[in-house]
């Protein structure tokens, strides 16, 4: 496997194990916030597993969300894994970026400190 190939796994790993983090503490937040009812009728006759409510295709989601539910994500909304890769991505590239100049810096700083 090439280099690129593994860093790029890597970095999706680990973003991925954030992402599962958020996804977790937003469903027990909102379990907490709807008493834990949050499969509608038709989900819970199909035994549609809550958790699933909060990954995947929101129309999916929506249709089986409980009332109590669809109204949490009015004020907290579902964040699919694609938007937060997209943010992870953006603040990790950010991150990079201040570092890279950090790093620039200090070496300009040493180098007109030898002279």
């Amino acid at each position: 496997m090439s280099a690129h190939f593994e860093q790029a796994m890597s970095d999706w790993r680990e973003c991925r194990a954030e992402f599962d983090d958020v996804l977790l503490s937003a469903y027990d937040r909102a379990a907490e916030a709807c008493s834990d009812a949050l499969v509608n009728a038709l989900g819970k006759r199909r035994g549609i597993d809550p958790l699933s409510l909060f990954m995947g295709n929101s129309a999916r989601a929506r249709c089986y969300a409980s009332e109590e539910l669809i109204e949490w994500w009015e004020t907290h909304p579902r964040m699919p894994f694609v938007e937060f890769e997209r943010q992870w991505m953006q603040m990790r590239d950010e991150t990079a970026a201040h570092d890279n100049a950090r790093r620039a810096q200090r070496e300009t700083d040493e180098w007109w400190a030898s002279q």
